[in-house]
């Protein structure tokens, strides 16, 4: 077993597929315990079997198609419009946009890449300084993984259903659960932002009527998507997989057939490049299934949490501990593997120690979304350098009082379990 894991993690370090890896582990696993290894191709295969993971594909899809557009310029206006005329506004209004955004796409390194082409020389030429404008953007792309409808919330209510829990996760309650711990997050750095540019930036002139008109008119097709999205599926109108065909068939209507910003050749472009993601998730998802059921039928969750009840005795410090474990998670995996491969691992466990596995979820993104900036490897770091043609040490430098704040909420959404749950009536 010691030889095998050497082997898998030789094979890793040499670059083999994140796939390929899990599904060998769960292969030799069943071999060794002498079941039909024909599991894990009927675990593959039952992913067409679940309704919610037909929403994945289609909000990637709708999210891709809203970053090719000129959407995210009308969001970036729209919110100049509405916050603009605050002192330091258009921090606050880059912290929205890019929220927003984000919780569209899934996807935080999209967010610097499309929105920092407007934002930065935007923050820059109203008077910002050039530290504070690159620490901004550079983490206001992690933002809004707490927001539904991102991918990341929908895959982990699909990861935690299979645990077998005693209660089980719905997914709606997922997205419930993001949105106070979401608004705590932008909330906190708003804060900042405004404090920081208090006496550095004058308040620009409030946006005149004609202007605030012509952006809301700009902005008159994209401002009802996220109530389609959200009082649809709140207001019992449909499910989370209608909501999903809901929202892709209307940003294709509006984005391709009403504003016509996108030709209808380039669909087909767009739709191969937003299905590459979404492949190279579900071809994960489908061989942590089986991993996963390796080892429920291992008892292995049950002997980890067996060894951790006999170092750790106190919630409070796992909970500690599980903050540093995903912070350290967060900068070397991308969240969407750690979805699938950890969190199988770490849920029973964190239920054993009386963690909501709702709230389990929120502490779990809201750690790999600050992951995303954390020194030395943060992701994001090395997206704003190459984007921004920065030196990474100046974008470590930048980023710390904004990692400092969003560390503090981290720490907030783990220890007060009621923020994450209020609305979810758990």
């Amino acid at each position: 077993m010691i030889r095998t894991g050497l082997l898998l993690l030789a094979l890793a370090l040499l670059g083999a597929p994140l796939f390929a890896l899990i599904a060998s582990s769960a292969l030799l696993g069943f071999r060794r315990e002498g079941v039909d290894l024909s599991v894990v191709a009927i675990e593959i295969y039952r992913l067409a079997e679940m309704p919610a993971l037909v929403a994945i594909p289609l909000f990637t899809f709708a999210g891709y198609l809203l970053g090719e557009s000129r959407a995210p310029d009308r969001l970036v206006r729209l919110t100049h419009v509405l916050l603009g005329g605050l002192p330091g506004g258009l921090a606050v209004v880059s912290l929205v946009t890019c929220a927003l955004f984000t919780a569209f796409t899934g996807a935080s390194g999209v967010t610097i890449v499309a929105l920092g082409a407007v934002l930065y020389p935007a923050l820059l030429g109203a008077g910002y300084p050039e530290r504070f404008s690159l620490g901004l953007v550079t983490t206001s792309g992690s933002l809004g993984l707490l927001f539904a409808p991102a991918l990341p919330l929908i895959l982990y209510g699909v990861v935690a259903q299979q645990m077998q829990l005693a209660e089980p996760v719905r997914i709606d309650e997922i997205f419930a659960a993001g949105v106070l711990p979401g608004v705590l997050m932008v909330a906190a750095l708003s804060a900042w932002s405004l404090w920081t540019c208090r006496g550095a930036v004058e308040a620009r002139p409030r946006a005149s009527w004609p202007e605030a008109r012509a952006a809301f008119r700009e902005s008159i097709w994209e401002i009802p998507l996220p109530f389609v999205v959200l009082g649809g599926i709140y207001g019992g109108a449909f499910a989370l997989s209608e909501a999903a065909a809901v929202t892709a068939l209307y940003v294709v209507v509006v984005e391709v057939g009403i504003r016509r910003e996108i030709p209808l050749g380039k669909l087909a472009a767009v739709m191969r490049e937003s299905m590459v993601m979404v492949g190279a998730i579900l071809i994960i998802l489908g061989v942590s299934l089986a991993s996963t059921n390796y080892l429920i039928d291992t008892e292995a969750p049950t002997r980890m949490f067996e060894f951790i009840r006999a170092q750790i005795d106190s919630r409070l410090t796992f909970l500690i501990l599980l903050n540093l474990f995903l912070l350290a998670l967060g900068m070397m995996l991308d969240i969407f593997s750690a979805l699938v491969i950890i969190v199988p691992i770490i849920l029973p466990v964190a239920v054993g120690y009386g963690v909501d596995p709702v709230h389990l979820g929120i502490i779990f993104l809201a750690n790999m979304q600050l992951g995303y900036v954390t020194p030395p490897v943060g992701m994001n770091l090395f997206i704003a350098s190459y984007r921004f043609e920065r030196p990474v040490i100046e974008v470590y430098r930048a980023t710390v009082p904004f990692f400092v704040i969003l560390l503090a909420t981290v720490l907030v959404i783990t220890y007060w379990p009621a923020l994450s749950l209020a609305l979810t009536g758990r």
